[in-house]
């Protein structure tokens, strides 16, 4: 009975499994690290740098639920980081440029949508051409420069996107608190009602689990799938605007770290890469984790290729203990496959031991 307990306990909380291995990491980090990860300083660092991040992988959750994969973002990430950088910077058209950049992603993430729904062409291959080509473009217009935007914390843009609201406290760490980590939670928390109570975040999952299926029960895929890589396009420019003006520079590169830990992010969280199942929440813990078991690591005394080796174990971990709390299906194959390993070697020892009598 504890155990059947415990089992719906996981289930009725959506992301359960993975915020209990969150909060273990962070509980053995506090232990080896104390000191920095028991004072303020990491935690508001976190919501500096964590916001692009979240803001990618939740935009991704909605990708990978529905079956699908966005390869291009961080390109976008460049495309539009340029549009809204030369836009600021060289014709001072300050919250224009914000728009403009927006609209970049917008425009590049609708263009995914259509070769995908309308052409019909596999999203792997239709964003891994035009990450190169967007990338490309960036380049080309660009002439490969970065652009420093010097003096940006005195605009009004910088001071309401990534400002510091509370600069003159007198409390240090609180100086440091960024309001992107604001506007990043608005985001999420709406992205998190989309996908769980209205039809747009149903329809992402029923295109995950057969395209077929929700043609049948009348949803238009080809349009909520343009939606969905419209949004993606949105995110990343979101993401882009935040970098340029966090850095108060541009780099034609600055969006090609985030690939692979988005999307670790978004798997770690729980979202299944088969489709038809996805979790904001579990996301944002994913990212979480991301942040902190660098920081966590390097502090508690690893470093260079151990860094990432634990780091490997541990998002592979991660993944397994939350398939295995959250989806009972797969938790009773591993016990059945288990105790099928266990009657065979009993059986091999028995006749073994038979044939020595």
């Amino acid at each position: 009975m504890a155990q059947r307990s415990g089992v719906s306990i996981l289930q009725r909380f959506e992301a359960l499994p993975i915020i209990i291995v969150f909060v273990l990491l962070l509980l053995l980090f506090m232990y080896r690290a104390p000191e920095v990860f028991l004072a303020p300083y990491i935690y508001t660092t976190f919501l500096s740098t964590l916001p692009p991040l979240i803001l990618l992988a939740a935009g991704l959750t909605f990708v990978i639920g529905a079956g699908e994969i966005d390869l291009s973002f961080p390109s976008i990430i460049a495309f539009s980081g340029f549009v809204f950088a030369v836009l600021f910077k060289e014709y001072d058209l300050g919250w224009i440029a914000v728009v403009a950049g927006l609209a970049s992603g917008i425009l590049v993430g609708f263009l995914n949508g259509i070769i995908i729904a309308k052409i019909g062409i596999p999203s792997f291959m239709t964003t891994l051409g035009t990450q190169f080509f967007w990338a490309g473009m960036a380049t080309v217009l660009s002439g490969g420069k970065s652009y420093a935007l010097r003096g940006v914390e005195e605009s009004s843009v910088w001071q309401w996107i990534v400002g510091r609201p509370f600069a003159s406290a007198s409390t240090p760490w609180l100086q440091e608190l960024s309001i992107q980590g604001l506007w990043t939670a608005i985001i999420v928390g709406f992205l998190w009602l989309i996908l769980t109570r209205h039809r747009f975040g149903e329809h992402a999952m029923f295109i995950g689990d057969s395209n077929d299926v929700s043609r049948v029960v009348g949803i238009d895929v080809d349009r909520e799938k343009i939606k969905i890589f419209t949004l993606m396009g949105f995110l990343a420019a979101c993401a882009a605007i935040i970098l340029t003006l966090e850095n108060k520079n541009f780099f034609g590169n600055q969006g090609q770290g985030y690939l692979l830990t988005a999307i670790a992010s978004v798997l770690i969280g729980g979202t299944s890469i088969f489709g038809g199942q996805a979790t904001i929440i579990g996301t944002v813990f994913g990212c979480f984790i991301i942040g902190m078991v660098e920081a966590g690591l390097v502090a508690s005394g690893l470093t260079g290729a151990w860094v990432r080796t634990v780091q490997g174990l541990i998002f592979l971990v991660s993944i397994i203990f939350y398939m295995y709390a959250d989806e009972p299906q797969r938790r009773q194959a591993l016990f059945a496959n288990l105790r099928s390993l266990g009657r065979l070697g009993g059986v091999r020892a028995t006749e073994e031991g038979g044939v020595r009598r």
